[in-house]
This record gives structure tokens, C-alpha cells and sequence, in this order.
């Protein structure tokens, strides 16, 4: 055989053998050729099977004997809050103790309903694991449940055997918690405890979050609390009354928004007489229903009886000045803040009596942290026990910025909830 070549046999069309010749290299690059196919195919498959995927679930079970009505599209009862901390209590401890704790990310009560013989309690539950483990994960997900639910039968009235759980696209558990009032998509942590010369806020923190702005500029915040409705301070537009001069926008970036509405309607609170601090509150009605999103979505209202204690923790947010009279941030300002008994509020050294029982003041007395012009009618927000955000309070009015014994003073809502109801019909 010459060297560089080798010989194969053939039979031509017409049946006469003859032989032809193939040179070696083309011989070794057809093979490095295949090789490197299996060995792409092989990655692949390896890539696929074992490389970490995040997962969704929707989980339900019931609840014998006892009837919640939690939709969470408007603030929870005490009662359901309790309940759904205490279920989510267990939920986290139970896979943190388990074998699995490693592909846990998050697990969370997204409603309470009633049915014929009690409740049916949903959950929303996300980890991340090896497509190839996709089977024996929703199996061991479901048996962790399972024993949860016998474990606290009697806490709860809870009937194991009514446990499922099925996997969700991720559009859908996000459109399951786009839904409810008061979730973030994003939790917020401040660094810097101001909102003058203050902190960014994360997208979607604070989807609730609003500009009103007057032909074309922002004027004012407001609080989306339907998909039609939101809440903001009167004075806002008592020398601005038309709403054809007002749009909405949704997002962080105060000229570039996420999602824009026109507004129909703005109703002032009767008792409101500019320039007055009394009754500050206005509702905005929007020409056409926002569409919740992850960046869009509305903070709850809270109940009437909620109370709210000295020191307890709130966020302010807002594109006001960054201190008195000074330049306008683009992206949505956030800071912590606390909440300041109205005795003290109204002692000589600070507002000398003029905080009444339908206002609060939030800040610090040593001036630290303060919303500013062009923060008005924006949100006040407090976390429950679970972080879902109700809004408490609208920016209404201060001395100056930040000023040392002069926090911010804001429009209770809570005394304003059957005024809400009976304008909007929520």
C-alpha cells in the first residue's frame, strides 16, 4: 500500500468492483469532525441535566372548620396575617431543616379562601436544582408539606391528605403575586438614612409609587390602590384643578416611565380649604385601569383600627428636591424613617399644637431624614409582620427640609379609610 493513502473496494452501479483511494487526512478530520459533535452534543446534555434552573410551584391544602376570606388584593385581617406568618414560620423551617435546603429559595401564603368546609390556603413556592432532579424534587417538596401539615393538624386544622402541588411557568407566579396589594419585587435596603441627598431606590421596590405630573412635569406623589384609583395629598392640585392638565406615571425613572395613564377625575376630601393643613387628601381616578405588572403594583389600604406605635418603622419615597429649594433627583429617592409620637410632635420646641389626631409625623427629631417639595401627596409605608406594605400616611407638610425638631407631618389614612371606601367603592 503507497504511504498517505489505503484502498477500499466498491461496487459501481453496474456491478464491476473497482477500488478508490482516500487520503488519510481527510480521514482524521472527518473523525475530529464527529468527535467534536458528540463531544458538543455530550456538553449539551450535561449542560441541560445538571446546571441549576430556577423552579416554580403553586401549592394549595385546606383548612378544616375555619373560614378566612384573604384575597390579597386588599389588606389582610388580623386574624389571616397571623395565620399566614405562622404557616410561612413553619414553611422556611421545615426546608431549611431538610435535605433539600440547598435548592430552597423562597416559599410564601399568597391567599386564604373560603370553601364548603373551612379554607383553602395557596402557596407560592420557588428553588433552584438540576433539571435532571426535576421528578424527585417535586416529590420531596410535596412530602415536606405533607408532614408540615400533620405536624401542626391541630394549630391549624389542617388536612394533610387535601396537600398538591404543581409547577407554574415563572409569568405565572408572577402574575399570582402581581395581584395582591403591598409586594415588592425587590427589597429595598437602606445605606444612607435620607431622602435628601438620599438613596436610589431598586426597581421595584416600590411599585405603588406614582408622579402626577402637570403638563408634562412632575408636581406631585401619589399611591396606586386599585387599578383605577390612587391616593395623594389635595393641596397637590388646589391651584392645579383640571384633570386634563395631569398625567400618571409608574416606575423609577421620573422621566422615562414604565407605564403612563391620563387621569379622568380628581375628588378633594369636602372639608379640604387651601391653603389649610386639615383633611389633605385627594383621590385621582385614571382614565383607563392600570395592568398590575412586577413594576406596577398597588399598596394596600389598611383597616380602620390599624394602630401604629412610637418608633415604629416607615419608608418615605419620592422625586422631591433633594433638600429646600434645591435640584430634582431622576431616579425615585427612599428612606427609613420612624414614627414620632403626636405628643411630642406638638410640643413648644416643635409644632406648638398643630399635629391633630388626623395626622402623624414621621423622621427623626434630630433632622436626619425628611421628605422635601415636590414629595407631597406620596407614600407614607408600613411593613406587617409578613413585609407586605400598607399605605399610613401621605405627604402633606413640614418646616422646610430635614430641619432639627421639625420631622415630616403626614395625612393619616387609617382616619380616612370609610371616606376612601365611600368614594371609590373598593
Amino acid at each position: 500500500m503507497t504511504k498517505g493513502w489505503y484502498y477500499v473496494i466498491f461496487v459501481d452501479r453496474h456491478g464491476i468492483s473497482s477500488q478508490r483511494s482516500w487520503p488519510l487526512w481527510t480521514t482524521i478530520f472527518t473523525f475530529l469532525g464527529v468527535a467534536a459533535i458528540l463531544g458538543v452534543t455530550i456538553g449539551l446534555l450535561v449542560h441541560f441535566l445538571a446546571v441549576e434552573k430556577t423552579y416554580y410551584y403553586q401549592g394549595d391544602f385546606h383548612i378544616s372548620g375555619v373560614t378566612y376570606n384573604d384575597s390579597c388584593e386588599n389588606a389582610a385581617s388580623q386574624a389571616s396575617t397571623n395565620l399566614s406568618k405562622d404557616i410561612e414560620t413553619k414553611m422556611l423551617n421545615a426546608f431549611q431543616n431538610s435535605s433539600i435546603y440547598k435548592e430552597y429559595i423562597k416559599s410564601e401564603v399568597i391567599k386564604l379562601l373560603p370553601n364548603a368546609s373551612g379554607s383553602n390556603v395557596q402557596l407560592q413556592l420557588k428553588f433552584k436544582f438540576p433539571p435532571a432532579e426535576r421528578v424527585s424534587m417535586r416529590t420531596q417538596i410535596k412530602a415536606i408539606l405533607h408532614q408540615m401539615l400533620k405536624n401542626d393538624m391541630a394549630s391549624w386544622n389542617a388536612v394533610p391528605a387535601s396537600i398538591k402541588l404543581k409547577e407554574i411557568s415563572k409569568a405565572a407566579s408572577e402574575m399570582l403575586t402581581n395581584n395582591c396589594c403591598g409586594r415588592q419585587l425587590a427589597n429595598s435596603i437602606i445605606t444612607d438614612n435620607r431622602i435628601v441627598n438620599g438613596k436610589n431606590a431598586l426597581l421595584g421596590a416600590w411599585p405603588w409609587q406614582a408622579s402626577m405630573q402637570w403638563k408634562g412635569h412632575h408636581y406631585c406623589g401619589a399611591s396606586l390602590i386599585s387599578s383605577r384609583w390612587l391616593l395623594s395629598a389635595a393641596h397637590c392640585f388646589a391651584k392645579k384643578n383640571n384633570s386634563k392638565d395631569w398625567t400618571v406615571n409608574f416606575g423609577i425613572v421620573v422621566n422615562k416611565p414604565y407605564m403612563t395613564r391620563k387621569v379622568q377625575n380628581i375628588i378633594f376630601h369636602e372639608n379640604y380649604s387651601s391653603p389649610g393643613l386639615h383633611d389633605d387628601i385627594a383621590l385621582v381616578q385614571l382614565a383607563e385601569e392600570v395592568s398590575f405588572t412586577k413594576y406596577v403594583r398597588r399598596i394596600c389600604l389598611p383597616e380602620a383600627q390599624m394602630k401604629l406605635s412610637e418608633n415604629d418603622s416607615v419608608v418615605v419615597t419620592g422625586w422631591g428636591t433633594l433638600n429646600m429649594n434645591g435640584s430634582f433627583p431622576v431616579i425615585l429617592q427612599e428612606a427609613f424613617l420612624k414614627i414620632i409620637d403626636n405628643k411630642i410632635c406638638n410640643a413648644p420646641y416643635a409644632y406648638s399644637g398643630f399635629v391633630t389626631d388626623t395626622m402623624l409625623c414621621a423622621g427623626f427629631m434630630s433632622g436626619e431624614a425628611d421628605a422635601c417639595q415636590n414629595d407631597s401627596g406620596g407614600p407614607l409605608a408600613y411593613p406587617d409582620s409578613r413585609n407586605i406594605w400598607h399605605l399610613v400616611g401621605i405627604v402633606s407638610w413640614g418646616d422646610e427640609c430635614g430641619k432639627k425638631n421639625k420631622p415630616g407631618v403626614y395625612t393619616r389614612v387609617t382616619s380616612y379609610h370609610n371616606w376612601i371606601i365611600s368614594k371609590t367603592g373598593l
